[in-house]
């Protein structure tokens, strides 16, 4: 009941503000990439818009509210409810020129019908697309219904709107002409309307370099401290919005120099023993742990490779099936060390000894903490090590236990609050 009355009295108040300052609203939904796309899209248009982007996980019917009144998740507080309410209130009430222009909000589609949900309480101009694979398939039982459901921020948008898909998505991509809206899609190739070229990954420096083309024009990009493919596209989406209101290529470009990976999403870290952590610990789907073994397998390093994998949760079905693909993944890419992580990634660890990996190098773990004090006690100086698992499996623990610094947890770690304790 608590929770409902939170819930009806955020939706009250969150339309009433969208009505009253009229902002124009970028969705973003996907079954990967969401938040990496909304940081770069905000680094983009920060520069000359007024702009306001959902926090950490803000993308739930409770987040996206306390996005557009720009509050905190009080938790169960009474007391810190009512404050949010009246801040609510008080932005209805009197006029904060002050407000944002543009809203950037992620939008989940955990269950079926949050989209539906979503959208009518924030309307975009703007609806991203970054891809559509196997995801909380325990509640939409294919992929499929995954689709039907992700597509409905592009369905409700008009002919004054646009669309960003990613051509590279077959499941995405095949959406273009369920909307009315104006269609830019983004790729790896001349395909797409806008994409990106000569990617170079500098196994050394550990930075990113391409060039960013669109109707016969490109401009060069490079990136520090940024790893992988993902990386990429989340530029391409931030880029496709950057067009959108009027920036060229130059000024996208230049904007892109303030982008940084988020926490726990391929973020480079030091660890103990003078080794290198690949963070990417912040959920885990099968096309996300695919993307980040071949960033892993990419880069060099002076001693050996860890995968350190824990379980992709609500897949439903396709569990067993989607942890061994991904152990014969880890086997193929000659991965020097399996670390498996909970009860469902032992098929993984099982599917890799299958594949041809030495056993001796195979490790499995009921929980990231006894996989934490392993790992502290295995690596060697010049090791690097990707850390990644589904939120529920808490691989940020794993991070903590052999990162650097691990007093700047906080600072540099997903889940750090109070309420993650």
């Amino acid at each position: 009941m608590f929770k409902k009355i939170i819930q009806y009295c955020l939706k009250f108040l969150s339309r009433r503000i969208i009505g009253k300052y009229q902002p124009e609203i970028i969705g973003i939904t996907g079954s990967v990439g969401k938040t990496s796309a909304k940081l770069a899209v905000a680094a983009i248009l920060s520069p000359d818009f007024q702009v306001r982007s959902s926090p950490k996980n803000y993308n739930t019917e409770t987040g996206v509210p306390l996005t557009i009144i720009n509050a905190k998740n009080p938790g169960r507080s009474v007391f810190g409810w009512l404050t949010v309410f009246i801040r609510g209130l008080l932005l209805i009430i009197k006029r904060d020129v002050k407000y944002p222009h543009v809203l950037i909000l992620e939008m989940a589609a955990d269950h079926p019908g949050d989209l539906d949900y979503l959208v009518k309480l924030a309307p975009p101009k703007v609806g991203i697309i970054t891809a559509i694979g196997p995801a909380h398939l325990e509640f939409f039982n294919t992929v499929e219904n995954v689709a039907a459901e992700k597509k409905k921020i592009i369905t409700t948008l008009n002919s004054r709107d646009f669309a960003v898909l990613n051509n590279d998505n077959p499941l995405t991509v095949e959406l273009k002409n369920k909307t009315k809206a104006q269609v830019i899609t983004v790729g790896l190739n001349s395909e797409a309307a806008l994409f990106a070229s000569d990617i170079v990954l500098d196994k050394e420096k550990y930075s990113l370099n391409f060039k960013l083309n669109y109707q016969g024009s490109f401009v060069p990009v490079n990136l520090e401290n940024i790893l992988g493919r993902p990386a990429v596209y989340a530029v391409l989406f931030g880029a496709a919005v950057g067009l959108i209101y009027g920036l060229n290529l130059v000024a996208i470009a230049a904007h892109l120099k303030k982008y940084q990976s988020p926490a726990g999403r391929l973020k480079l870290l030091l660890g103990v023993k003078n080794t290198k952590i690949i963070d990417d610990t912040y959920n885990a789907s099968p096309l996300s742990v695919k993307a980040a073994l071949e960033t892993l397998s990419h880069l060099n390093c002076q001693g050996r490779k860890f995968a350190v994998l824990g379980d992709m949760l609500e897949l439903g079905a396709l569990t067993k099936a989607a942890h061994a693909e991904i152990g014969e993944e880890v086997a193929r890419l000659g991965i020097d060390y399996f670390i498996a992580v909970g009860e469902c990634s032992r098929h993984a660890a099982d599917a890799a000894k299958q594949y041809g990996m030495n056993e001796d190098r195979i490790y499995a773990f009921d929980d990231s903490l006894a996989a934490g004090k392993f790992i502290q006690d295995k690596i060697e100086a010049g090791d690097l090590l990707l850390v990644k698992g589904s939120q529920g499996i808490r691989m940020e623990k794993i991070v903590k236990e052999i990162m650097a610094e691990p007093a700047r947890a906080s600072e540099l770690l997903i889940r750090q609050g109070e309420e993650w304790e």
